[in-house]
């Protein structure tokens, strides 16, 4: 973390357990992030589908390490009981350089269901 840099603080809106994995996810925590998903959840990234703990945890190891990038939560809203979207702004060398990304929530339990990445 740079200091000079100002920190964007997380919107009041998003749930305790969706901002542990988005703050355990930015910080290469795989062991962190996966305590936020239930056992059977679905996350789907880029087109891929992963189903349950251990293919998520996978992903999560590897999009840890594929790319270089910055992470900036740009804005939440809660869409219903159990839905929220989260959008960031990331920067790296993928390809492209740069992409806004909607990251769709599904809760269960207090617990990530479904995760939905996508432009």
């Amino acid at each position: 973390m740079h200091d000079n840099q100002p920190r964007t603080s997380t919107p009041d809106v998003l749930p305790e357990v969706i901002t542990r994995y988005l703050e355990a996810h930015g910080a290469h925590d795989t062991a962190t992030a996966i305590t936020a998903f239930t056992g059977g959840a679905t996350v789907i990234d880029d087109g891929n589908t992963y189903q349950g703990t251990e293919e998520i945890e996978g992903w999560l190891g590897r999009s840890a390490t594929q790319f270089t990038y910055t992470i900036q939560l740009t804005d939440a809203e809660q869409t219903d009981a159990t839905h929220y979207i989260a959008t960031h702004h990331l920067e790296g060398d993928f390809p492209g350089g740069t992409v806004d990304l909607r990251y769709r929530f599904t809760l269960r339990d207090d617990l990530i269901e479904r995760l939905v990445i996508e432009p």
